[in-house]
């Protein structure tokens, strides 16, 4: 009975074995040092990163989040500058202040709001926009002014006392530094325009470095609804543009106050 009963368990425990031993031999496959075996790990297709499982270089990899679609401005390329083309990168300049220019640039800021604004004066709104802000502009933060832009495409946008285009108004606002939850202020829009009369060049026309009749001209290619000395908008005929002033008067105005 002890001898059956040795060659029984014997039995059982290599049934077990035969069983066991082509699992754990294939679980695993021998590795050479050296070489690749068919199951390797590999790189996934679709390398990932930070575990989140998104594709390092996929085709529907989200844009990064600052990046930001341009495209070319209405007038980009028909004029050299002006109100209705980006305007180009520049230095700062120091702001105007009293004494040093701040009278002039006042008056000449009430010269281009008669032109541009009219009597809606800091609240003014392109009449071109079917889509109006919902609130006057001089109660919204600059942030709340892009976002109507950017809900209601394809219309006209400028805005304000002096007339700011998207591009302009961002271009701007980023040289100031301004907060975009800042508010759109008579006084944000002041020390805005003031950007511009520099960008025309009212200290070097004071320091007699340019012509007056030169920054007429720089005036009136920012400003649609200034004149040129034809009498007509330098950006006579695009969108229904044209002076609200006549060139004389325009002059008369300019000299006034560059000499008052």
């Amino acid at each position: 009975m002890t001898q059956n009963a040795s060659l029984v368990s014997i039995r059982v425990f290599m049934a077990v074995l035969l069983v066991w031993l082509p699992g754990t031999l294939w679980a695993e496959p021998a590795r050479v040092p050296g070489q690749v075996g068919l199951f390797a790990d590999r790189q996934p297709l679709f390398a990932t990163q930070g575990g989140t499982g998104r594709g390092s270089a996929s085709l529907f990899a989200p844009a990064p989040p600052d990046a930001q679609v341009t495209t070319a401005s209405l007038f980009a390329g028909t004029r050299d500058g002006g109100l209705f083309s980006p305007l180009p990168e520049r230095l700062d300049r120091p702001l105007l202040r009293a004494g040093t220019g701040g009278s002039a640039a006042m008056r000449l800021r009430d010269l281009i709001a008669r032109a541009e604004a009219g009597r809606a004066g800091y609240d003014a709104v392109q009449h071109g926009a079917v889509i109006r802000p919902p609130l006057p502009p001089t109660r919204m933060t600059i942030q709340e002014i892009h976002a109507w832009i950017r809900a209601t495409p394809g219309q006209p946008h400028a805005i304000g006392r002096y007339q700011f285009i998207p591009s302009t108004l961002r271009r701007l606002v980023d040289r100031l530094g301004l907060d975009p939850g800042a508010r759109f202020s008579p006084d944000v829009q002041d020390r805005l325009a003031d950007l511009l009369l520099e960008d025309a060049g009212l200290s070097r026309v004071q320091q007699g470095v340019i012509s007056e009749e030169a920054f007429m001209l720089n005036l009136a290619k920012i400003w649609a609804g200034l004149p040129t000395s034809s009498g007509r908008s330098y950006y006579d005929g695009f969108a229904g543009n044209k002076a609200t002033m006549p060139w004389e008067v325009y002059a008369q105005e300019v000299r006034a106050i560059l000499n008052g």
